[in-house]
């Protein structure tokens, strides 16, 4: 297998291909912008035409304003093997005037059960923010608004399965998840405030493109960098450590490092290392 340095410009009909929900997902103005939509048939979705193996992934998005209880609309990496690696941004909707929920986690060869949550220190639903994912061979890094959120570190070394053979495609959606999304599912979708419409822009990817048809070097420096950094070698500075620790004590409302009740038999060996 090749893989080819690609950077994306951010164009919808170059970039991406829209893989279900009909006439609901919408490219706009000339490829710059493109909006989901969810009713009470169907949500919307899209993908990206390549697939990556390590990458730096930017969008912004505008989530469902008001009331957008059950619904979720998530960016997010995933391979297509039976036992997937998957990296995830989802945004799960509440009711008007509560806040989202920020669900991540990380998936290696079928396995996860690595979710962390948050809410946001904004309203992710009046303008558009940008969510980005450090994705090599040593870290996983969750930014908003270029701020750290979270660190998923390639924890191989003491038995814990990471991300780093499969290649992945970026995928993006709107749907319906009501049974679970919205206080575990107590609140249900209120399809009197259908059609819900979530906003992306400014896709940007810059990786390793699988299967490329020439062999070109992935160690050439390159991205949109954190730190003045290669994505492929990027870790944080003392002041990206300390917003990551302010995010994680303020804004963080679920851990599965301390989920003891979910885990009896004993939490994850990399819930004993240092989060920052």
């Amino acid at each position: 297998m090749t893989f080819l340095m690609v950077a994306s410009a951010g164009n919808f009909y170059q970039d991406v291909d829209i893989n279900w929900g009909d006439q609901r997902a919408k490219i706009l103005n000339a490829g710059q912008d493109l909006t989901l939509s969810l009713d009470k048939f169907s949500g919307s979705g899209f993908q990206s035409k390549n697939e990556f193996l390590f990458g730096r992934f930017d969008m912004q998005l505008k989530l469902v304003p008001g009331n957008s209880a059950g619904t979720v609309t998530t960016f997010y990496l995933s391979s297509q093997e039976t036992q997937h690696d998957e990296i995830d941004f989802e945004f799960l909707g509440n009711v008007s005037g509560q806040p989202y929920t920020v669900h991540t986690n990380v998936y290696s060869q079928g396995n996860g059960n690595k979710e962390q949550q948050f809410r946001l220190w904004f309203d992710p639903s009046t303008s558009f923010h940008t969510y980005s994912v450090v994705w090599n061979t040593k870290r996983i890094i969750f930014l908003v608004d270029n701020i750290p959120i979270r660190v998923f570190t390639n924890n191989e070394a003491i038995g814990v399965p990471y991300p780093k053979s499969q290649p992945m495609r970026v995928y993006c959606s709107l749907w319906n998840a009501d049974e679970w999304a919205t206080q575990g599912g107590r609140i249900k979708t209120d399809w009197t405030k259908a059609p819900f419409i979530a906003s992306y822009r400014n896709f940007n990817a810059n990786g390793c493109v699988s299967g490329a048809s020439s062999q070109s070097s992935c160690a050439t420096k390159t991205g949109d960098p954190l730190n003045n950094e290669s994505w492929q070698t990027q870790t944080l500075n003392a002041s990206d450590r300390n917003r990551l620790r302010w995010v994680q004590q303020k804004y963080m409302i679920y851990n599965y490092c301390t989920d003891v009740q979910r885990f009896p038999q004993g939490l994850s060996p990399e819930c004993k290392r240092s989060r920052f």
